[in-house]
């Protein structure tokens, strides 16, 4: 339970039984996610601030322990992924279709609304049957916690349209670079170039298939061979929501490339002269809805491997321990916690 900036606690809390439509899942795995860090290290990001005591937690897993009547998908003892969104499903965008934008959306482990919405950082955790998807038998917890932040990733790709073929960089490798360096190779891109700042994600994007990792501190200028005549890669997933690794990219991006802005920073001064010319598309890209199923299937399945990306998993009761290292980059990509 996180209170304020760098107080975080374990805490007793009742375990609640299901209502009709409900299931009550034993947590065993939640990956720490950039904004749990952003809660724990200043309490909030950008205008969103924890004004009650909240459970962290959206990237979770785990096993049916009861079920409500009326619940047909799942029963006792299946194994979960968990959908940590719950979209109202009668908005003007829930109805068009575009249930990521909820206006009334409930999201696990988030300060967004007031009261705010408790996470997944437990023992035990009821929610909506609909949010409890089956895993594969031979899919590990820890694999099946990773389905969220995947499922961002999906969502992503599909505002860059088809990547078969296509020259793509990726830039910032925390754990939604990383991923989104696995979805491009699963989409058939011929090249995937990643940078950071970082040694160590560069050392595990070639493990999981970058044609060349690239440490842009260390290297200022490796990006310049691609920027020759009019630029070279068709496709930026833009992942650490640095201004200086967006306006670093541009100039290797041929024209008509498209630039998918995955990460969140602060606002960003552009070069719209450059943007304009080359026909440069820049997309925004938020959460993801039918992706987490997709996410579950392609990890099930073997077509998406995200086991390198673990670096670590924690006990519970050492979470201070877990997010410090979930910090420390040159240690650690993905850091979970085992309940």
């Amino acid at each position: 339970v996180i209170h304020a900036a760098k107080d975080l606690r374990v805490e007793e809390v009742p375990a609640i039984s299901p209502g009709p439509g409900e299931v009550r899942v034993g947590i065993q795995a939640g990956g720490i996610c950039g904004s749990d860090m952003h809660y724990y290290s200043h309490g909030g990001f950008g205008t969103v601030r924890v004004k009650q005591p909240m459970v962290l937690g959206h990237e979770i897993a785990g096993t049916v322990l009861e079920v409500g009547s009326g619940v047909t998908n799942v029963k006792p003892g299946t194994r979960v992924a968990v959908n940590p969104s719950r979209p109202c499903g009668h908005c003007k965008y829930c109805l068009e279709g575009n249930r990521h934008q909820c206006l009334e959306m409930h999201f696990m482990g988030s300060a967004m609304r007031f009261p705010h919405a408790q996470g997944g950082f437990r023992q035990s955790l009821t929610f909506a049957a609909a949010q409890a998807i089956p895993i594969a038998d031979g899919m590990t917890m820890g694999e099946a916690a990773f389905a969220e932040p995947l499922a961002v990733c999906l969502h992503a790709a599909s505002h860059a349209g088809p990547l078969q073929g296509k020259r793509v960089l990726v830039t910032g490798l925390g754990p939604i670079g990383m991923l989104c360096l696995l979805v491009a190779r699963h989409g058939g891109a011929a090249e995937v170039i990643a940078t950071d700042v970082a040694d160590y994600p560069l050392s595990v994007a070639r493990q999981v298939g970058a044609n060349s990792a690239i440490n842009i501190l260390a290297e200022p200028d490796a990006l310049t061979p691609y920027k020759a005549d009019k630029g070279t890669f068709d496709v930026l997933f833009e992942a650490s929501g640095n201004e200086a690794a967006l306006v670093g990219a541009l100039e290797s991006m041929r024209p008509g490339g498209i630039v998918v802005q995955v990460g969140l920073g602060g606002d960003m001064k552009l070069p719209i002269n450059l943007i304009v010319a080359r026909e440069i598309q820049l997309r925004g890209t938020f959460r993801f809805d039918r992706e987490f199923a997709l996410a579950v299937e392609l990890m099930g399945s073997g077509a998406i491997d995200v086991k390198p990306l673990l670096s670590r998993t924690v006990p519970f009761q050492n979470a201070t321990e877990a997010f410090a290292l979930a910090q420390d980059r040159s240690k650690a990509v993905k850091v979970q916690l085992a309940f």
